[in-house]
């Protein structure tokens, strides 16, 4: 069995999905999750891109251990110097310098000729070494790219000091025989003897990115480049769920394995999806909803009998364990932390990124109030209330909402929210009794920000199901996303507003990064 390293970029490529903008504390805590699925490589982010960037970097390397920390960089020297400043604390680290291959981005984008594109890369490649053993370089683009520079350009740079040649396809244009052909013949002509990995790192515009990363397999790479549930520019990157189990599942094709611990990919796929705003699609393979549905009388049939009639994964190995647990408002503080220790939440107190007492406490309280309105608690409340605490600190917390709406009434809100200085109450009127709702918070706390995105989704299950609302809001040129939850559609939007009016008040959201430059 060959190991195949997984590189996550959810972090950096993930993170430039349009409409995503996570901040510094969402950052770190996808960080340790990554860390805790084993992960190999993170790429934490582009360090030169912004201030706010670079100190997500430098924050990553200094609090999370166990991958390698990677920042991107261009072949300018500005670029490298802030990646490897950026850098300076991680256990392991990893320059990732870039570059354009295809003939379209060399001459209307950076507008060299092609032997300067090379003589950049080999100055780029040495003076990134001069801070770490390990600098991995991309050609963007390769799919679209005279071949036969493109190994030019990787055996110069390997030539310089690279450790790892990354062929990206940045447009998703490649189909998996031409990019397995394109994989074997770097393997053969450049990489063959020496101690170099081949990275594949693919997007999903014709909907091949996971094919063409398993044909790269198939050819020698020993890396894949992904993020978790597949998000990135456009139409997003290599699934990380969806290559791992492929290479779990048909390890007797690919004859290769990965270092993934997978009971943990349903969790960072569900955490990824309410940090960024990013619903995961039903159907979507390993971690959607409907991944180990049956509905046909068929297929149940087949699965009461025998598993394997209809299922080649097991729900389980990829942290997906029935939902079977029921609690309700009787149920006490010592079965509730019982029940999140059954679910993978630390609550000892003992673990650097579990749950402590205090964060039980809060929670337990959270349990109550919902026990007491929707009488029975299933595994996914439970998940669905842990994943929607907030990681901010509340300078506002909601005491009690009041809403008034009808066909004929104009929607007006009264909240009261506790504050350090005592309790504060407003009123408004809205559109709807959600704007209302959102207009009185604004009213009672001062911050009135922009709402730019909304959505609202079922997480669990039933008539008196919790209600998930993500709000994009933006405040004076700064985007945040706040979460709230509840099994009241007003309520749930009453509180991912103040979610997001908390982090604006915290100072922890930064702006999103500009750079329109295309990466890999």
């Amino acid at each position: 069995m060959r190991r195949v390293r997984i590189f996550d970029t959810t972090l950096r490529d993930g993170e430039q999905s349009p409409g995503v903008a996570l901040n510094h504390a969402q950052k770190i805590e996808i960080a340790h999750a990554l860390a805790r699925l084993g992960v190999d490589v993170i790429e934490a982010g582009f360090p030169i891109t912004s201030d706010g960037d670079f100190e997500c970097v430098r924050r990553i390397s200094r609090e999370v251990r166990g991958p390698t920390i990677c920042g991107l960089a261009r072949t300018a020297r500005a670029d490298i110097e802030r990646a490897a400043q950026a850098l300076e604390s991680a256990a392991r680290s990893r320059i990732h310098v870039f570059t354009s291959a295809s003939t379209i981005q060399i001459e209307h984008m950076l507008r060299k000729t092609p032997e300067q594109v090379i003589e950049a890369s080999v100055n780029a490649v040495r003076l990134a070494r001069e801070y770490t053993d390990d600098v991995e370089f991309s050609g963007q683009d390769v799919m679209r790219a005279d071949f036969d520079f493109v190994i030019r350009l990787y055996r110069a740079a390997i030539e310089a000091g690279a450790t790892v040649v990354n062929i990206p396809d940045t447009v998703g244009y490649g189909t998996p025989q031409e990019y397995g052909a394109l994989i074997a013949r770097v393997r053969d002509e450049i990489v063959a003897g020496r101690d170099v990995a081949i990275s594949t790192h693919c997007h999903d515009d014709l909907g091949m990115a996971v094919a063409n990363s398993l044909a790269a397999v198939e050819n020698g790479a020993t890396q894949i480049e992904c993020t978790v549930n597949g998000i990135g520019e456009r139409a997003g990157n290599t699934a990380l769920e969806e290559v791992v189990m492929a290479i779990h599942t048909r390890r007797d094709h690919y004859r290769a394995e990965t270092g993934i611990h997978t009971r943990e990919l349903f969790r960072v796929s569900r955490l990824v999806s309410r940090l960024t705003g990013m619903p995961v699609q039903p159907n979507k393979a390993v971690v959607g909803d409907n991944a180990f549905a049956h509905e046909s009388g068929i297929h149940q049939d087949g699965v009461l009998k025998h598993k394997e009639t209809y299922e080649i994964m097991n729900a389980e190995l990829v942290g997906r364990e029935a939902a079977v647990m029921v609690m309700g408002k009787h149920s006490g503080r010592a079965a509730f932390r019982k029940a999140l220790a059954d679910l993978g939440y630390v609550t000892d107190g003992a673990a650097d990124h579990g749950l402590n007492d205090d964060a039980v406490n809060v929670l337990f309280a959270r349990f109550k109030e919902l026990a007491d309105r929707k009488g029975q608690i299933y595994a996914d409340d439970l998940r669905a209330l842990v994943e929607a605490g907030s990681e901010v600190q509340q300078t506002f917390a909601l005491d009690s909402l009041q809403v008034l709406s009808g066909t004929h009434v104009t929607p007006t809100a009264t909240v009261r929210l506790v504050t350090p200085d005592g309790t504060k109450e407003a009123a408004a009127t809205g559109d709807g009794p959600v704007a209302a709702a959102m207009n009185a918070i604004s009213a009672a706390t001062g911050i009135t920000p922009e709402l730019e995105t909304y959505r609202l989704q079922s997480v669990t299950r039933g008539s008196e199901a919790l209600g998930e609302v993500s709000a994009g809001v933006r405040y004076k040129g700064v985007t945040v996303m706040g979460i709230g939850l509840a099994t009241d559609v007003v309520e749930a939007s009453a509180r991912a507003w103040l979610h997001a009016v908390n982090q604006i008040v915290a100072g922890q959201a930064r702006v999103k990064s500009t750079v329109t430059a295309e990466t890999p």
